[in-house]
């Protein structure tokens, strides 16, 4: 690993409070590094757009919320091309690698980021990492050209392999210095980005002319600073139809009740945003939110209430809901999968059969289905919304790199494309904020109870609020600053 002082965030601080949480660049490290025109400017495509390339000083606030005295806050560098790039197009030697579960989205970003490389760049030599990370040094590579790609994001999954974990960063590095390759994109959650974080670190160490991008993927929407993951969209319109079959199955017989399981291993977006959209869903219970079964007030109890009012009932759980309650009833695990996220027991089997052993002891006769799509969300295409937004993230990080900016991953931040350092990435997960207007919108529609008690929710409100919040300007105070 490299001096430490490089994973630092390098703030360059301005007026009136503003601060640009900046990304690296090649010349930080390469002294003297030449630049060149963008091609861009006799591209007959963009001729007649107005201005095209972006400003240097162009940034992008963080906060867009804010009172009148405050500062101006946490900014980053707006995406987007530039006047001058600093790779040569005949130069370019790029890879491409996926890791991590399965997305909606990722072959149509792999298929833009070949096509941004080709079209905008005139970009020839184009590899694919077969495998994730280990496929740096364990297995062959792909071609990639516009051909071979024209009609992949039209599929699922991701046409160059994945898996979880294998990462070691001195043969991944060596890999990519004995194959000449200069601009490195990586596609992934938040462990992938980790991993590209290390690997940027020891490119610079060794002073390599290498462009380090990363795409954030994750299904969950986990992923912090930027408003959305891609994939999302898709995910949120695809739970429709398991909530929709098991709205069927519940109201076609009495005391029909349909469990359906999303997923949402920390975060519960996917469960919140799939329910508020449905407004057939009468409890939705997501891991942010505690909840117990028993007694007064409880999941039982409402289930019983809302049987009684209508007959039936849908009840949305994502996975990551309830661990505290299976850890009590059944022999706990830690173990971990290659990625590090903790292996979590089946909520989704296990409400289920709790419920039916409740009401079985009660003598009420319930009919339950329960449904569990996750492989079937994660494995098909993106929705149009999502492939215009894959387009957007590819085409953003082929910029940044060829612009020489490195050891960033690309977003949009209140809307607009933004280049974000690492550290900020990685620094914690995003999560649903059960103080927050959204999830009091999901009570409202659904009308479940909020399962919990006053002191529940003393403390979430005593939580530091996302980054989302008014800027207190508390998170800047610790950071190195550079001009």
């Amino acid at each position: 690993m490299g001096n430490p002082r490089d994973t630092q965030t390098k703030l360059v601080p301005g007026a009136a409070g503003f601060v640009l949480e900046d990304v690296p660049h090649l010349t930080d490290y390469i002294p003297d590094l030449p630049s060149y025109s963008n091609p861009l400017q006799d591209n007959p495509a963009y001729s007649v757009v107005k201005q095209y390339f972006v400003n240097v000083d162009d940034t992008v606030t963080q906060k867009i919320v804010v009172h009148k005295d405050s500062p101006r806050g946490v900014h980053f560098r707006r995406a987007g091309p530039r006047q001058k790039v600093y790779f040569e197009s005949d130069e370019v030697h790029a890879c491409i690698v996926t890791c991590g579960g399965l997305c909606p989205g990722l072959n149509t970003v792999i298929r833009e980021i070949v096509c941004g490389l080709h079209d905008m760049y005139g970009v020839r030599k184009i590899l694919g990492i077969d495998g994730g990370y280990r496929g740096f040094y364990a297995k062959n590579t792909v071609t990639l050209t516009p051909k071979v790609v024209n009609d992949i994001h039209k599929r699922g999954g991701t046409i160059l392999g994945t898996s979880r974990g294998g990462h070691d960063k001195s043969k991944i590095v060596d890999s990519i210095q004995d194959r000449g390759i200069n601009q490195v994109y990586i596609i992934g959650g938040d462990g992938t980005q980790k991993g590209a974080a290390v690997i940027y670190e020891e490119i610079r160490r060794r002073g390599l002319k290498v462009a380090v991008a990363g795409i954030p993927k994750t299904i969950d929407n986990d992923i912090p600073v930027i408003d959305k993951s891609f994939g999302f969209d898709t995910a949120v319109e695809e739970a429709q139809r398991a909530i929709n079959s098991a709205h069927v199955e519940a109201e076609s017989t009495e005391n029909g009740i349909g469990l359906v399981k999303l997923m949402g291993r920390y975060s519960g977006f996917i469960a919140m945003y799939a329910t508020l959209a449905s407004r057939d869903v009468d409890c939705c219970l997501i891991p942010e939110s505690p909840f117990y079964l028993e007694g007064s007030g409880g999941l039982y109890e409402f289930i019983e209430k809302r049987l009684k009012e209508n007959g039936h009932m849908v009840i949305v759980i994502a996975e990551g809901a309830g661990q505290d309650l299976l850890s009590e009833s059944l022999q706990s695990t830690d173990q971990q999968d290659a990625s590090g996220n903790k292996l979590l027991q089946d909520v989704g089997l296990w409400m289920s059969d709790k419920i039916k052993e409740h009401f079985a002891k009660k003598k009420m006769l319930i009919t339950l289905k329960y449904i569990d799509p996750t492989y079937m969300i994660r494995a098909i295409p993106s929705n149009a919304s999502d492939n215009v937004y894959c387009t957007l993230l590819a085409h953003s990080a082929v910029h940044g790199a060829m612009a020489g900016y490195t050891g960033f991953t690309v977003g949009p931040v209140n809307g607009r494309h933004a280049y974000i350092p690492f550290p900020r990435i990685n620094e914690k997960q995003n999560k649903v904020v059960i103080t927050d207007r959204m999830w009091a919108r999901l009570l409202s529609s659904t009308n479940q109870p909020s399962f919990l008690n006053p002191r529940d929710i003393a403390d979430a409100k005593k939580e530091k609020q996302p980054a989302t919040g008014l800027l207190d300007g508390e998170n800047c105070k610790d950071k190195k600053v550079s001009s």
